[in-house]
C-alpha cells in the first residue's frame, strides 16, 4: 500500500471514519517519539515533522519536543488544508471519473481483471461503483479498506490534531498544496502508471494491515530509515510515479522552505513521513539551498 493513497483518501473525507454509532473503547496510551527536524538561521526557525495520516487511538505523540516546537511556532503548514465538501465533490467528479464511457475493467490487462473483481467481491464493494473510476482513484479506494477495518482513522492522525490545536492557539494554518493540486498529481499520471498502481494495490491488499502496522511502529520509534524502506521502495517500481508523488513534490517543498527562511519567525511543517525519509527527502533537497535540517533529540 502506498502512503500517498492513504494521505489523499483521508483528505477526501471518504474513508477512515468511524460509524456514527460506534463507541470507542477505553485505550491504553502508549508513548511515541516520532522524528522531528529543525532548520534555522539567526531569525527564522522551521520545524519539519513527519506524520502518519491515519492512526489508531492510543499513541501519545503530541508532547515533549513535538509539542514544544509546535507551541513556539506561529504558523502551521500542512500538505493541504482541507476545503469545504462542495469543493471536494466538484474536484472529485472532475478528476476521479472517466467521462469517455470506457469501463475500468476494460482498461485492465486481461490477466489482471479477475483479481480486481475478486478484490471488490471480497470487500463487498459493488462493481458498478468502480466502473467509471479512473484507475488511480480505484487504487485509493481499495487501499483504504484494510486499514480502516483495523481501526486506523484520520481523526486520530496528526494533521487533525495539529489543526485543532492551531485554531485553539489562533495560529495561521496554510497548505503547501491545494486539494485540486493533489488530485491533479494523480490524474496527470499516464494510463500505464495508473494501471500499475491499481494492479499493485490489488496484489498488496492481503498484506496492507501488516504493512501499515510496520509503518506506524517505525514512525512511533522515530525510525525514518525504516519508514523510507516501507513507504518509498514500492514507488521505485514506477519511475513516473516516484517522480510525481515524491521527488517533484519534495523539491517544490524544499524550495518553499528556502524562500520562507527569508522571513523571520517560527514555522511548524507537518507532512507525510515518507517525504522526510530516504535519499531524495525534503532534507536532502534542502542541501541545494545550503540549508541543513538537524534532527531534534528528545
Amino acid at each position: 500500500m502506498l502512503r500517498p493513497f492513504t494521505s489523499l483518501f483521508a483528505a477526501l473525507g471518504l474513508a477512515f471514519t468511524l460509524p456514527a454509532c460506534a463507541q470507542p473503547a477505553p485505550v491504553v496510551q502508549q508513548d511515541a517519539d516520532p522524528a522531528l527536524w529543525v532548520v534555522r538561521d539567526k531569525d527564522t526557525t522551521i520545524y519539519l515533522f513527519g506524520t502518519i495520516h491515519v492512526l489508531k487511538p492510543g499513541l501519545s505523540w503530541f508532547d515533549e519536543a513535538v509539542k514544544k516546537a509546535f507551541d513556539r511556532s506561529g504558523t502551521l503548514v500542512l500538505e493541504m488544508v482541507e476545503p469545504d465538501k462542495e469543493t471536494q465533490e466538484r474536484v472529485v467528479v472532475s478528476k476521479a471519473f472517466d467521462p469517455s464511457g470506457q469501463s475500468l475493467i476494460e482498461k485492465l490487462p486481461e490477466d489482471k481483471r479477475q483479481p480486481f473483481i475478486k478484490a471488490l467481491e471480497d470487500n463487498k464493494l459493488p462493481r458498478a461503483t468502480f466502473e467509471r473510476m479512473q484507475p488511480w482513484f480505484a487504487a485509493i479506494s481499495l487501499s483504504a479498506l484494510p486499514v480502516q477495518k483495523l481501526g486506523y482513522d484520520a481523526s486520530n492522525g496528526p494533521e487533525g490534531v495539529l489543526t485543532k490545536a492551531a485554531k485553539a492557539q489562533k495560529k495561521q494554518v496554510i497548505g503547501l498544496e491545494t486539494f485540486e493540486g493533489q488530485m491533479s498529481i494523480f490524474d496527470s499520471l499516464s494510463q500505464k502508471a495508473q494501471l500499475e498502481l491499481l494492479t499493485s494495490t490489488v496484489e498488496e491488499l492481503p498484506k496492507a494491515g501488516e504493512t501499515m502496522d510496520r509503518m506506524v511502529s517505525d514512525w512511533a520509534k522515530g525510525n525514518p530509515d525504516g519508514l523510507a524502506k516501507t513507504m518509498n521502495d514500492s514507488l521505485k517500481d514506477s519511475p513516473e510515479v516516484n517522480k510525481a508523488l515524491l521527488v517533484d513534490r519534495n523539491a517544490k517543498w524544499a524550495a518553499w522552505i528556502a524562500e520562507r527562511m527569508r522571513t523571520p519567525g517560527r514555522v511548524f511543517i507537518a507532512v507525510g513521513a515518507g517525504h522526510l525519509a530516504g535519499p531524495e527527502s525534503v532534507q536532502a533537497q534542502l542541501g541545494k539551498y545550503r540549508l541543513k535540517a538537524v534532527r531534534v533529540k528528545y
